[in-house]
Parts: structure tokens; C-alpha cells; sequence
């Protein structure tokens, strides 16, 4: 496979057959005698996600040569995982929408939404109870590392003297652990090495670093219509992410009267005119960069395959996605 020439479209043709799957298995276990939970079943699962956490998981499986029908069900507890953890976000920080669409939140209010994600989360519990306690580990670490990145987000909520030191930790709790969870799960279903495991973690650790990084990043240089929720949404929820914490480097003073004590209707346009000026916009694609550059680096003891190159471009398309 030309890596140059190919996109995320066509990593998902690679692994087709699985995430047909995956998403009839989605639709399975979210079935229910009661109604409310089947019906908000099928409105989160009908909208259709971008899915990579399940498909590094397969990917990662296959490169080592492992394809059994284990992988549906385990991609799957990812999925739960990951959209749980959604579903519990638009909560804390008040979303109405989500990817276009109205949140579980904004639909059937918070006491539905937070049932529904523990609903969710004791999903992927019951779908993973097996005899490999590796795997179960590694799940329960994904679990707890998520929840300690979202305490932490909020503790650190506007505080504009965040380092950014403090901010890489938090993203890699809250967003990379799943990432770097869904490559090891793939790693131990495969029997991998500890090397090829610890190769492969490592991958999707820094693949999912430059994840929220660029999730961060377009929160800034992106438009509602493109991302499905109004810009400036992170600042406005007190989330300090890594474009502000380099323009406030620079230019705190400005920045900080720009906000405003309130913090509301803050001025956006002058906002996002420093933020250009600071060149906080290419310190912050740079690191993304960075850290997709290390993400290859663990790839290069695994032999050439289709596989492979499917990695190399998933984490190529993490730089250039738009939404």
C-alpha cells in the first residue's frame, strides 16, 4: 500500500469485514427489554463514529497475525468504554451537541445520561469477563487512568497558569490511555511478545496524545458547521488546552483582559487574533507532530504488511483530520 496516496477511508476498507461487525455487535448489546435503553441505544449508535480506537485494536491483532472472532468483542468494549466516557462528558460540561447532534444530556436530561453511561460501562465489564486477566487489567487501568484525567481537567479548571507539563498529563489519562488500552488489548489477544506489546502501547499512547492535541488545536482554527459544535466550546467550558497555554506564555496580559473576570462573552475575535499572532497555531500542529513522529518510531520492528501501513496512516490522518 502507497502510505502518500491513501486515507483513512481506506484503512477502514482494510478491516471492512470487522467493522461491519463491530457495529452489529454495538447494535446487539444495546438491545433491551426496556425500551428507554434500546431507543437511546440506537440513537448513539446510528450516528455513526469515526470508530479508531476499535480499529487500532483489530489492526493492531492482525498485524500480529491474529484474527479470530475475539476481536469483534473486545473492539466492542472499547467502543462501550470510549462512549460512555462521551456520554459522561457532555454532563460535566454541559454539551447540547456532539459531532452535529444533540447530546444524551440535552435529549433526556442528566439522570438518564449518567444510568446510561454506567449502563455502558457495566456493558463492557460483562462482555469482557474471561479467563485472561491481562486483558481485564488493562481494562480496569483504561477505566480508572480515564476517570483520574477527567478529575484532574476539572480541578484544573480556568486556571490560566496551567504548564504544560500538567496538561500533557491530563490528555494522556483521559484520551491517550484508551488509545494506548486499545493497542495493547490487541497486542495480548495476539499473544505478542513483550517487546511487540510494549511497541505497540507505546504507539497508541502517542498516537492518541497528538489525538486531543489536535482536538484541542481545532477548537481554535475549525468552524461549527465542520465540527458539529460551536468554536471556543473548550474555553467556555474553563478548559485550559495547549494553543492558550502557549499564547498565554507570550502574551498573558492581553489574553487574560480578552477573557475577561466574567469569562463570558469573552472577545473571540481577538482572542483567536493573538493566538494566530503568538504563533501558538504551529507550536501546537509541532508537537502534535512530534508525538505522531514517535508513534511510527514503535512500528518499525514489525515486518511490512498491510497492517502496518494502515497504523502509519490512521496516525497520518490524526494530523490532517478536520473534525
Amino acid at each position: 500500500m502507497n502510505k502518500k496516496n491513501h486515507t483513512i477511508s481506506d484503512v477502514y476498507k482494510v478491516i471492512n469485514s470487522e467493522l461491519i461487525q463491530l457495529e452489529e455487535e454495538l447494535r446487539k448489546a444495546t438491545r433491551s427489554s426496556i425500551d428507554i435503553v434500546s431507543k437511546i441505544g440506537n440513537y448513539i449508535f446510528k450516528g455513526k463514529g469515526k470508530r479508531i480506537r476499535p480499529a487500532l485494536l483489530i489492526l493492531c491483532s492482525k498485524l500480529l497475525g491474529y484474527h479470530e472472532k475475539e476481536i469483534i468483542r473486545y473492539a466492542s468494549v472499547i467502543e462501550f468504554i470510549h462512549t460512555a466516557s462521551l456520554i459522561h462528558d457532555d454532563i460535566v460540561d454541559n454539551s447540547s451537541i456532539r459531532r452535529g447532534r444533540k447530546t444524551i444530556h440535552y435529549k433526556w436530561g442528566s439522570n438518564i445520561s449518567v444510568l446510561l453511561g454506567d449502563y455502558l460501562y457495566i456493558l463492557s465489564v460483562k462482555l469482557s469477563l474471561n479467563d485472561n486477566s491481562n486483558i481485564i487489567q488493562s481494562l480496569s487501568d483504561i477505566a480508572s487512568e480515564m476517570i483520574e484525567g477527567e478529575l484532574l481537567e476539572l480541578n484544573e479548571s480556568w486556571n490560566f497558569d496551567i504548564e504544560e507539563e500538567k496538561y500533557l498529563e491530563i490528555i494522556k489519562k483521559k484520551t491517550a490511555s484508551l488509545f494506548a488500552g486499545s493497542c495493547k488489548i490487541g497486542a495480548l489477544l495476539a499473544n505478542a511478545s513483550k517487546k511487540e506489546e510494549d511497541s505497540l502501547t507505546c504507539f497508541g499512547l502517542n498516537t492518541g496524545i497528538a489525538f486531543q492535541i489536535i482536538d484541542d488545536l481545532l477548537d481554535f482554527t475549525s468552524n461549527e458547521k465542520t465540527l458539529g459544535k460551536p468554536v471556543l466550546s473548550d474555553l467556555k467550558e474553563g478548559k485550559v488546552t495547549l494553543p492558550l497555554i502557549h499564547a498565554l506564555r507570550h502574551e498573558k496580559e492581553k489574553v487574560l483582559k480578552l477573557i475577561g473576570r466574567k469569562r463570558k462573552n469573552f472577545d473571540t475575535k481577538g482572542l483567536l487574533q493573538i493566538i494566530n499572532e503568538s504563533g501558538s497555531i504551529e507550536y501546537t500542529y509541532k508537537k502534535a507532530k512530534d508525538f505522531i513522529d514517535k508513534a511510527k518510531e514503535n512500528l518499525k520492528i514489525f515486518s511490512d504488511s498491510i497492517y502496518k501501513d494502515s497504523l502509519i496512516i490512521l496516525s497520518d490522518y490524526v494530523l490532517t483530520r478536520e473534525k
